[in-house]
């Protein structure tokens, strides 16, 4: 029965500790003291409690613009956004910062996380990727001017990761071409991919499936086309051929160069 006492006197003192915090919170954002909130909202950023400081900096960041404490203010309101998890605004907010103070002690820090916040908004690869190549573009500029930055082997880190998902991508798209039977379109979206990417890991498979695309569009062409594209045919496979000579693909493409050849010895030409 005591210690049944003394859990509810624990628990009302909690209560009421965690009201007067409220209290003087709600008091605090009421406040008409600016130079009161700049302070306590910095108290709150160091202590790890980023939703308090996010509603502070809210409050006083235009009050402070064009002020000398305007600048950290600024960039520590873009960092607020990004602890509380809100990468969006972050991402504005970090590139409105880099803009205002290009020679800022903090641009080189804001610059890297305007990216950054690109690159954490940048969805998987079937989505739209305008985030991504954003993320790129901000990444590339931020090397270009902080060339010897600390940051240096993350950016090339995560421009590597962002650009093989632009890569995924783009084999993808070409690649589902070939798999609903549109051979023509297929043959065009993967020379594309491999002429936008030619570092692309689906490499074999781009020259592989663009060649098969080709020659199944030449086997299913009227008789007075398929002479000329069975010659486009011929062409695709030789080059899988050149670049993949030992490659997982080439006694199927060799057969299809054989077919391609008995029918190019059958078929009349028609000019």
């Amino acid at each position: 029965m005591k210690k049944y006492s003394i859990f509810k006197i624990f628990a009302v003192v909690i209560s009421l500790v965690m009201l007067s915090s409220c209290s003087g919170f709600n008091k605090l954002l009421k406040s008409s003291d600016y130079d009161l909130k700049y302070e306590k909202g910095f108290e709150y950023y160091d202590k790890g409690k980023y939703s308090k400081a996010l509603q502070i900096f809210e409050q006083i960041t235009t009050v402070y613009r064009g002020l000398e404490k305007g600048e950290k203010l600024m960039f520590y309101y873009a960092m607020t956004n990004f602890k509380v998890k809100d990468y969006y605004s972050a991402g504005y907010y970090f590139r409105k910062f880099a803009s205002t103070y290009p020679h800022s002690e903090y641009n080189e820090e804001a610059m890297y996380m305007g990216a950054y916040c690109y690159y954490l908004d940048s969805p998987k690869p079937s989505l739209d990727q305008e985030s991504t190549n954003m993320a790129i573009a901000e990444f590339e500029l931020f090397i270009s001017k902080y060339p010897n930055t600390t940051h240096k082997d993350s950016c090339n880190l995560l421009l590597d990761e962002l650009r093989h998902k632009l890569q995924v991508k783009s084999y993808d798209n070409a690649y589902l071409y070939y798999k609903l039977g549109y051979y023509k379109a297929a043959n065009v979206a993967l020379k594309n991919s491999i002429s936008d990417y030619p570092d692309s890991p689906f490499k074999e498979e781009i020259l592989y499936y663009s060649a098969k695309s080709m020659y199944l569009y030449a086997d299913l062409s009227v008789l007075e086309k398929k002479h000329e594209r069975f010659r486009d045919a011929q062409r695709d496979l030789n080059e899988y051929t050149r670049v993949f000579p030992d490659g997982k693909y080439i006694k199927d493409v060799n057969k299809m160069i054989n077919n391609t050849q008995e029918e190019l010895n059958s078929l009349p030409v028609i000019n």
